[in-house]
């Protein structure tokens, strides 16, 4: 039995990873159901009362604005101020008009699947990465702080191979997970939308993106796990991921937002990672500058700057090859005794 495959059993068999896939699903069948709870489709009569809603809610203002004026007028022929109470020309030129009562706001939630199932992927991936952190920490973590690091190369001493073997075998492993659990999550959001949700306009383009949504959330898991193994292997432990993983959220979103704005940087926020995951999923992320506004005809347009997915890959994948590297070529040079 080759190498690979022996790890990828022993990778699957382990307590954690069951107990995180587990711990997965449920909270990605948490989601799905208290979404398809919370929508509901609209149907003609639901349409109709929430215009005849509207057109009610429109009917008492005006009665109620008829009634002002009326009290105004009365106040003016007793000779009292009237404009600080009723404001000027007791408040005529306030007449509520038909366009002020929108019965889309009277309407239930509806799940649109064209519209929202961009971002039901972005949420799938953030869940299925945390899996993949934790599992490839876990697994090549334990290996060296238990010993079994060290007993595994008295039987097979080539250092690289063996690493290389259990990366592979992580790799593999979140790549079923996420096709399998995707493939899922797909059905179970389309269901939605056909039974208490919206499926308008989902045409060849919207699967397409679909698709290219996917690609980019299993690229993403496959980065936060093999980062995650990387630096489980640098540090010999579980804890030193875990660890730089908490102290780079806390200085990206904490410290870098807070040290920025203190020094009045613009756009800011590009130096901080959540940007950059923010536009590899939405293709491209908007930054306004409202420090730097310009002054068009009277109206302020703030300053804009755009991060492209590209340059979302570029970063991710630069750092990810370079932190792998280092995590091979310490294995390959240190003692591992």
């Amino acid at each position: 039995m080759s190498l690979y495959v022996t790890e990828l059993r022993r990778l699957a068999k382990r307590r954690l990873t069951r107990i995180m896939l587990v711990l997965l699903v449920l909270g990605l069948a948490g989601v799905a159901t208290a979404l398809a709870f919370s929508s509901q489709q609209r149907s003609p009569a639901v349409v109709a009362q929430a215009q005849a809603d509207a057109d009610a809610q429109y009917r008492q203002s005006v009665k109620d604005w008829e009634k002002m004026v009326a009290e105004c007028d009365a106040a003016q022929a007793r000779g009292e101020q009237t404009e600080e109470r009723y404001g000027p020309n007791c408040g005529r030129d306030w007449q509520p008009r038909p366009d002020m009562f929108d019965p889309e706001w009277s309407l239930p939630y509806e799940f649109n699947f064209r519209g929202e199932f961009e971002m039901i992927v972005a949420v799938f991936a953030g869940a299925v990465a945390l899996f993949g952190f934790v599992v490839g920490a876990s697994f090549v973590g334990a290996e060296w702080s238990t010993g079994g690091m060290m007993n595994l190369l008295l039987w097979r001493p080539r250092r690289l191979a063996v690493l290389g073997a259990k990366l592979a075998a992580l790799l593999s492993l979140l790549a079923g997970v996420t096709v399998l659990l995707g493939a899922l999550w797909t059905a179970a959001f389309w269901l939605i939308a056909s039974t208490r949700g919206s499926t308008e306009k989902v045409t060849a383009g919207v699967w397409q993106s679909v698709g290219l949504g996917g690609l980019r959330a299993l690229a993403l898991i496959l980065v936060a796990g093999a980062v995650a193994f990387a630096l489980a292997s640098l540090g010999r432990h579980t804890a030193m991921a875990l660890g730089v993983a908490v102290g780079i959220a806390v200085i990206s979103e904490i410290g870098i937002r807070i040290g920025t704005a203190i020094a009045g940087v613009s756009f800011g926020d590009r130096y901080v990672l959540s940007t950059y995951a923010r536009a590899w999923f939405e293709k491209q992320h908007k930054l306004l500058d409202y420090e730097a506004c310009n002054l068009v005809q009277g109206a302020c347009e703030p300053a804009e700057l755009i991060i492209t997915w590209q340059q979302s890959g570029l970063l991710f994948g630069i750092g990810s090859a370079l932190i792998l590297f280092a995590a091979f070529w310490i294995m390959r040079r240190r003692d591992v005794a």
